[in-house]
């Protein structure tokens, strides 16, 4: 089964730009070779494809839900309404493109993970303290709806181990 991680936000907008910053900490961390992670930006028509062309899809974005900053939800969404309204500065909202993606032909079973955030502070690179705590359970939550039961950071230590060894047998066939 293929499955898609799509972050959504802008990084210029502060706490906006979570969906981004999680897909970044997941790269970081490492993700089975059957998902792949892409960063969607503020969103829009181009994404469409993704819909299309993976059996399982997990979407991270911010959410103005009324709940306290950082505060990670996940639900299972089934209508266009059950996504979080569109943040001023995405150009079109993630429940745009979900509503054109199912015109185009049935959706995959698709998770969406929310960060809650406060009104957007103006222009900012950096996440707010409680939108940054709240960075490792974003990367929970995917792992939980990906079915992750193995720590992908030890597997990241595996492959290096893996490596170290590999290259020591290399320089002994040097020697």
């Amino acid at each position: 089964m293929s499955a898609l991680v799509l972050g959504i936000g802008n990084l210029l907008m502060g706490d906006e730009g979570v969906g981004v910053h999680a897909v970044r900490r997941l790269l970081d961390q490492g993700v089975p070779d059957d998902v792949t992670v892409v960063d969607g930006g503020t969103g829009g028509f181009h994404l469409l494809s993704y819909f299309q062309d993976y059996d399982q899809l997990v979407l991270i974005d911010a959410a103005a839900d009324g709940q306290a900053p950082g505060t990670v939800s996940t639900l299972e969404p089934v209508y266009a309404s059950d996504y979080p309204r569109s943040l001023t500065a995405h150009d079109i909202g993630l429940k745009d493109v979900v509503e054109a993606a199912a015109l185009l032909g049935p959706l995959p079973k698709t998770y969406l993970v929310t960060v809650s955030v406060a009104p957007p502070r103006g222009l900012t690179l950096t996440l707010s303290p409680a939108v940054e705590a709240a960075l490792p359970g974003v990367v929970a939550a995917v792992h939980r709806c990906l079915g992750l039961t193995t720590d992908v950071s030890r597997t990241q230590r595996d492959l290096a181990a893996h490596l170290e060894g590999s290259l020591r047998d290399l320089d002994a066939t040097r020697h």
